[in-house]
């Protein structure tokens, strides 16, 4: 499931009743958390923190820089925060399967729309910077509001989107891309900070300054401080003490973790404190995670210790909290943490109890149906698969297919994982085509406007089980690689495994079909159509061949 955060700062941390308009504004939008708001009364600055569909975070973002602008007014506003906007900047952060190419092109999509409809000027930073001197907010925020007046005057800063003239009420905004910021803290059995900060010296992008063994600062030849470098790029750290706590901690923000993960920085600080004769005691997450960084760590010391990493998820993620110690200073929910898990609807099928899906599916609603069937019958198709391979991994006799059975585990349980996510978003996409359908048509322009929504909604309901389709697909290949080299002892399991990929995918096609005659998109039909028609094929082929050779072996 494709996610983005949005991280708007807005020019004003005092009155309440404008912050909670521009909250409300975010709330009306579907498919929008917003996580946090964080305000500031000395800076006069809030901190919105929302997370969701792409498409729909831009447009919460519109609306809450377009109310923004309505009720803040820049030429009265003073704080002790740099700004130079009502919006001062909103970036794009890539959550869960996304990349920061994506995050650009929303930032500009949306730059685009405030700068034509709000008429602000917006200039694009970080990884969205259209020159290489913007990526750096602090730059283009330079002189701050009140530089605003001759900047529109200045060629060299005309905005990327928007009027080249000065917005004496909503000021300028700065749209971007930038990577998720991890906030982490290890602790030390120890209350001297000093020697956290020496730690923290060791690790941090920027280094230190190099001394001699007398502990001199080292200069080169012009006189100039030397520095060492840090071990970790994308790593900003500091040692303090925390009353609190009674103890000291290096305190880090992660700029991407992708490039530096937080389970790697601790083992390096583990060797490092040893080494000193300290001793890491365990570490603080400050805020939200993405899942994918936490599973890494989980996947790392998994890996570590021999074991398997095609377990479920949730186990992932536990190995991860306790062989980081995250849970020592206080408790650490991994529904309250992970950012996929804190915005999770509880009230959704897949949370559902067997009995209760079941009931709920032989009521007279026409939703969940056989959409939400075929999902369900594929995520136990890679479930099993996952399972006979884990039966394999460790088990003697089958020592060259180890790494192998480890591998198949893994692709058991990401098939497990998307197609539990399409037995709610089958369910979603049906009741968005009953959303269209109670569209107003009276007028022509409202006839338009439920034409054009019943097409989008179909078509969404109709790529629904389509993918529903691709994902048996991978489901039955997968079976079929698990049956070769996979436990003897469970060879009906795979078995299985492929037919319940067969049985999705036949269900999935049913969907696909009857949906077919509301669209009025011919390219659109033809394409799916022929994809369906090489998918089902293609998995009803491998089934049956997979359910021969373990009936001929049985």
């Amino acid at each position: 499931m494709k996610l983005m955060e949005c991280v708007p700062n807005f020019s004003e941390g005092r009155d309440q009743n404008i912050l909670n308009s521009i909250a409300e504004a975010i709330k009306n939008v579907n498919r929008v958390s917003l996580l946090d708001i964080d305000p500031g009364a000395d800076t006069n600055r809030t901190v919105f923190t929302m997370v969701g569909d792409p498409e729909a975070i831009v447009e919460a973002a519109f609306q809450a820089i377009k109310r923004a602008s309505e009720l803040i007014d820049m030429s009265k506003h003073t704080g002790a925060h740099p700004r130079f906007g009502a919006t001062d900047v909103c970036p794009f952060i890539p959550v869960s399967d996304m990349t920061m190419e994506e995050c650009v092109d929303y930032s500009k999509k949306l730059g685009k729309r405030v700068g034509e409809e709000l008429g602000i000027p917006v200039y694009l930073y970080g990884y969205s910077a259209s020159k290489p001197e913007w990526s750096n907010l602090a730059n283009i925020r330079q002189g701050e509001y009140e530089a605003l007046p001759l900047k529109m005057q200045d060629p060299e800063w005309k905005p990327d989107f928007g009027p080249h003239s000065f917005n004496s009420h909503a000021g300028a905004t700065a749209i971007g891309a930038r990577e998720f910021l991890i906030a982490y803290n290890i602790n030390l059995n120890t209350r001297d900070k000093n020697k956290a900060n020496d730690i923290a010296l060791l690790i941090r992008e920027k280094g230190s300054y190099l001394r001699d063994d007398n502990g001199k600062i080292v200069k080169d030849k012009n006189g100039e401080k030397m520095k060492k470098p840090g071990l970790f790029t994308e790593c900003r750290a500091i040692g303090w003490f925390i009353d609190q706590y009674d103890r000291a901690q290096i305190s880090m923000n992660l700029t991407n973790y992708k490039v530096t993960a937080p389970h790697i920085v601790l083992d390096k600080v583990r060797e490092i404190a040893h080494e000193m004769g300290l001793h890491v005691t365990g570490s603080e997450l400050v805020g939200l995670i993405p899942k994918a960084a936490l599973l890494e760590a989980g996947k790392y010391y998994l890996k570590k210790s021999g074991a398997s990493t095609g377990i479920n998820e949730r186990k992932i993620l536990e190995t991860a909290v306790q062989s980081m110690g995250l849970a020592e200073l206080c408790e650490f929910d991994l529904d309250k943490k992970i950012i996929e898990y804190c915005i999770a609807n509880q009230n959704n099928l897949v949370n559902m109890k067997i009995n209760e899906f079941a009931d709920e599916l032989a009521s007279d609603s026409p939703a969940p149906g056989g959409g939400s069937v075929a999902a369900l019958s594929v995520s136990l198709s890679g479930a099993l698969s996952a399972m006979v391979s884990n039966l394999t991994f460790g088990k003697k006799g089958y020592e060259t297919v180890w790494e192998k059975s480890v591998e198949f585990a893994e692709r058991g349980q990401a098939i497990k994982l998307e197609a539990l996510q399409a037995i709610d978003d089958d369910t979603f996409a049906f009741n968005e085509m009953m959303a269209a359908m109670r569209l107003p048509k009276k007028t022509d322009e409202e006839k338009r406007a439920r034409d054009e929504a019943m097409e989008k909604a179909t078509q969404n309901a109709i790529l629904v089980p389509l993918e529903t389709l691709k994902i048996a697909h991978k489901a039955v290949l997968l079976a079929a690689e698990v049956a070769e080299v996979g436990n003897k002892n469970a060879l009906s399991d795979a078995g299985v495994a492929a037919i319940m990929a067969n049985a999705a995918a036949k269900s999935a096609y049913l969907n696909v079909k009857i949906n077919m005659s509301g669209i009025s998109d011919a390219k659109f039909k033809e394409d799916v159509l022929n994809q369906s028609d090489i998918l089902i094929d293609a998995v009803n082929k491998a089934a049956l061949e997979v359910e021969n050779k373990i009936k001929a072996t049985l």
